[in-house]
């Protein structure tokens, strides 16, 4: 007996026909939405405190509003976590949809992740919640179940634990189900999208990917035909490393053993996952804390032609006066100049400033009146890429833990019972996996300076103020090399925003894979904008570009 879950949203803002798309393009049993991040948990924050009534993603409703009654017809049942910081509120908006639309829809939500009381000081902390309270609303027949920040995982445990009557202490089966989860939750790039060797296929549009579930946990992970992208080991094995961090990746319903898994093509565009381990979870649930950190603002001198670095010194000498009350200041000199340019935008620099405190007044009017003023009085050829703004505020993102039976998890059945969801009662510490034995090297031969990225592919994102890349081998030749070449020296030396900074290495044989996660380079988070970059994104990327000594019998 299969089960056919898809995914049709990776974040709040996706592709907006995508739900039709999966509705429409074959087969399924349960379509999910994921719609929540670190970064958009403030943004509906922040929307609560002008409306108490929000707190949701809005996109969901008007997407539904075109595809409810193609689900109901179908038979599709509809899970999502766009409840936000709201879930009852959004369940509500959904009945109203369907009255409206004429559709009888049965609607169930779950609660109890919300602690924000809890956590004084806090815009929104919340509970990352396990699949049970789904499951919960599924059995007792609901059609359209509404989260609030459960793991992105739950949206598959949930059903899965439904469909197959799996208890909380089926470990394996359930960390089938979370592998298979973490593969669909970010939509497209399962597909093909955001894919290192994206070349491999055609990527223009990527389908969203779905997982035919079976009752011992493994799954296929494939796409609806005729959809754009594709679906290979590679584009599996990509989605798999991302935001993870080592051999065991916890979460409330079990901690999955990564390095048990095995990957296997199956066909066109459909990968089998088999062999996923599980263990009890950890004893306690992350909690994800949402404040705002103060205001900040940013301009980015352009500096064009000749004496770059003595045009940056001047204009920092000149906005130093306005700078001196504020609490963070950093400067960054971007060299995107070429000599002999032969446009003017190649033959500039990039000189960004960006400015925080708490007070918005030192950030706003001081900041923007200061490099104003400047545009007759300073470096030749002086201009900004846009005037500085009156200052906006940012966010930092904390992750605290709490015992299970901290929160109270609540599965609201379309009836309108509340039935309460028990906390895990078998849990283990996480400890650390006995690093696992490295293949033998490859025997000496010539070499030549080239970029990683020929032979490996990257995949990089963040969680909290700490960034995650994984890097894989696509064969096994290259991860002879690979594993015993790109250690965490190494890593340091290629990426040296990390010299300073924490770096743990993961080993990951079974994929081919490592991972390493870099301690602090986001600063507080996302929202605290420390960083060119702030979601790490193309960390990976920047990483295969670097240069080493790589055998020729590789290349």
């Amino acid at each position: 007996m299969t089960l056919r879950i898809g995914n049709a949203s990776g974040f709040y803002g996706d592709r907006f026909d995508a739900l039709r798309e999966m509705l429409t393009g074959g087969d399924l049993d349960v379509l999910t939405g994921d719609y929540l991040a670190e970064l958009t948990m403030l943004i509906l924050g922040r929307d609560r405190l002008k409306d108490p009534g929000a707190g949701y993603a809005r996109t969901f409703l008007r997407q539904l509003e075109d595809c409810l009654g193609l689900a109901h017809e179908r038979g599709v049942r509809i899970v999502t976590n766009a409840g936000g910081l709201n879930p009852a509120g959004l369940a509500d908006a959904v009945r109203h949809l369907a009255d409206r639309l004429g559709i009888p829809v049965r609607v169930a939500h779950v609660e109890g992740d919300d602690l924000t009381a809890a956590h004084p000081g806090s815009l929104a902390a919340h509970a990352y919640l396990g699949g049970f309270g789904i499951a919960a609303c599924l059995r007792a027949g609901a059609e359209v179940v509404v989260t609030g920040r459960v793991t992105d995982a739950a949206l598959v445990t949930g059903p899965a634990a439904a469909h197959f009557g799996w208890r909380e202490t089926d470990h394996d089966r359930l960390a089938g189900a979370v592998v298979a989860g973490h593969v669909l939750e970010c939509g497209a790039q399962a597909t093909g999208g955001n894919y290192a060797f994206f070349r491999d296929g055609d990527v223009r549009r990527p389908g969203f990917p779905l997982a035919e579930l079976h009752d011992d946990g493994s799954c296929v992970i494939t796409k609806h035909p005729g959809t754009g992208g594709f679906v290979d080991v590679g584009t599996v094995t990509a989605q798999l490393l991302y935001e993870t961090a080592g051999a065991r990746y916890a979460g409330p319903d079990v901690t999955a053993r990564l390095d048990t898994v095995r990957l296997a093509q199956d066909g066109p565009d459909r990968v089998r996952i088999e062999g996923a381990r599980g263990e009890a979870p950890p004893p306690t649930l992350k909690v994800g804390l949402n404040r705002l950190g103060g205001f900040r603002n940013e301009v980015v001198f352009v500096l064009t032609g000749l004496d770059i670095e003595a045009k940056a010194a001047l204009v920092r000498e000149q906005m130093e006066p306005a700078l001196g009350k504020a609490a963070d200041v950093r400067w960054e000199l971007v060299r995107t100049d070429r000599a002999d340019a032969p446009s003017q935008e190649t033959a500039s620099a990039l000189l960004r400033l960006v400015v925080r405190d708490p007070d918005q007044q030192t950030v706003g009017r001081a900041l923007s009146g200061a490099a104003v003023e400047l545009a007759l009085a300073s470096y030749p050829g002086f201009h900004v890429l846009a005037p500085p703004g009156k200052g906006e505020p940012y966010g930092v993102f904390e992750d605290v833990y709490v015992p299970h039976g901290a929160v109270d998890h609540v599965a609201v059945l379309h009836d309108g019972r509340r039935v309460p969801v028990p906390p895990a009662h078998d849990t283990a510490v996480l400890d650390e996996v006995p690093q696992p034995h490295l293949p033998e090297p490859l025997p000496p031969g010539p070499a030549r300076r080239a970029p990683l990225g020929l032979v490996a592919g990257a995949r990089s994102g963040d969680k909290g103020g700490n960034a995650n890349v994984g890097v894989w081998a696509r064969t096994d030749e290259a991860w002879r090399w690979l594993a015993h070449e790109l250690t965490t020296d190494r890593f340091r030396e290629l990426i040296p925003e990390s010299r300073p900074l924490v770096v743990t290495r993961h080993v990951l044989p079974n994929l081919r894979a490592l991972t390493f996660v870099v301690e602090g380079i986001l600063g507080a988070g996302v929202a605290d904008r420390h960083r060119f970059d702030p979601q790490a994104k193309a960390l990976g990327e920047w990483l295969r570009s670097r240069h080493l000594d790589i055998p020729e019998a590789l290349l």
